[in-house]
């Protein structure tokens, strides 16, 4: 060990709780940072992962002309054949196909310009979550009888229950007058406006049918185990499928509205953790700054021995170093084990039981602990510190020997 590690060692543990207290700082800032980010990651999963399970899916498999213009021509073919086959050679069970199209519906009272989607009963549930959002009535059940389910919302503009029947006009895929009529077996309500008000599903035979589409359907929706997997599935799909006019797009391609309000909440959240890590950096800025005045008479001593003004600097960094460091170690640990612990038992919030359910959501959130999360937080926490040791090991350049050995 040199002699400069042994000052440094030395010199922290005379004031030993001044160290102690400068230190705790760091872990309780690493702790909490650890749990905070991890909440907001696993916040974050979970808020994709909802979202997703609506409507969108992390994968679907499209034309290659579909996400930028959704038109029935630009559809794929054999769909339902297709969606079996990747089913079959890429094991992912949660995979169904779909038909989109946009139509108008009418009741004895009212008429409404919605979307109409052609689902598969069996396989709908595994990528969608409305099929569980079902309040009155039931979903559908047969993959090829005149039955349809609506929003809420729908349902009271066309003033329409559960075995009522509905029209629906719009047009084919060949360009021919669209015409089908619909009984009502359920109504949804997902608890967002926007859908209720414009969703309504129909067997996905039905709806080749009504809208002239034969073989055809508008995508394959995909859904995966974990957001991690997206990445490694789209590729094995697309080696899968090998068409030219397909492709594989995910949810940030699907939605990229979703990745952007993620990022702006970050940015908000990261300037609330900046205000605490500069607090505990000026926390360390007073520590060192002390540190450095009490020993003024000390240190022009040690430059009237011949130390030069650069060691003595390299001995302010290296004590600040060391405390940086037990600071993170302990905060890493501790911040781990509290992220952890809630990780597998979760996070309950008192009073948001019934939103989340209104949203088919579990009652409690869980964070998602990683190696960013975990070591993200306390990274900066000690670039932060080591940054605040800049101005008490500057100081030191100017300090002259005899000067500094009169001081009191």
């Amino acid at each position: 060990m040199s002699i400069t590690t042994r000052l440094a060692w030395r010199n922290l543990w005379r004031h030993g709780r001044r160290t102690w207290l400068t230190v705790g700082a760091m872990i309780f800032c690493n702790t909490l940072l650890i749990f905070l980010i991890s909440f907001q990651f696993g916040v974050y999963s979970l808020m994709i992962d909802s979202a997703l399970s609506v409507v969108t899916g992390h994968l679907q498999v499209q034309h290659s002309e579909y996400n930028d213009d959704p038109r029935l021509r630009y559809s794929v073919p054999y769909g339902i054949a297709l969606a079996e086959r990747l089913r079959s050679e890429t094991k992912i069970e949660a995979m169904a196909a779909r038909g989109t199209a946009f139509a108008l519906a009418s009741s004895e009272k009212r008429s409404f310009g919605i979307q109409v989607m052609g689902v598969q009963p069996t396989f709908e549930p595994l990528v969608s979550t409305l099929p569980g959002l079902v309040k009155k009535g039931r979903y559908l059940n047969n993959n090829s009888s005149d039955e349809i389910v609506i929003g809420s919302v729908l349902a009271r503009n066309l003033k329409v229950g559960v075995g009522d029947e509905i029209t629906l006009l719009g047009s084919g895929r060949d360009g021919s007058f669209a015409a089908g009529v619909a009984t009502v077996v359920g109504i949804i309500s997902s608890g967002m406006n926007n859908l209720d008000r414009s969703i309504a599903q129909v067997p996905l035979d039905y709806f080749q049918a009504v809208f002239s589409m034969g073989e055809q359907i508008s995508s394959i929706v995909v859904n995966v185990d974990t957001l991690s997997a997206v990445a490694e599935r789209k590729s094995e799909l697309t080696a899968t499928i090998n068409e030219p006019d397909l492709v594989v797009l995910d949810w940030d391609e699907l939605q990229p509205g979703l990745q952007q309000a993620i990022q702006a909440d970050l940015f908000s959240a990261f300037v609330m953790y900046a205000v605490l890590i500069v607090l505990v950096s000026f926390s360390v800025l007073n520590t060192q700054l002390m540190s450095v005045l009490e020993r003024t008479r000390e240190f022009g001593v040690m430059m009237a021995l011949g130390m030069r003004p650069g060691s003595l600097a390299r001995l302010v960094f290296l004590e600040t170093a060391t405390m940086s460091l037990l600071g993170l170690a302990f905060g890493c640990i501790l911040g781990a084990a509290v992220a952890t612990y809630f990780q597998v038992n979760g996070v309950y919030i008192p009073g948001m039981e019934a939103a989340m359910e209104q949203y088919n959501l579990p009652g409690e959130l869980y964070p998602q602990v990683s190696i960013i999360s975990v070591m993200l937080g306390p990274l900066i926490v000690f670039t932060g510190c080591m940054v605040a040791a800049i101005y008490p090991a500057v100081r030191l350049y100017g300090l002259q020997p005899v000067a500094a050995m009169r001081a009191v």
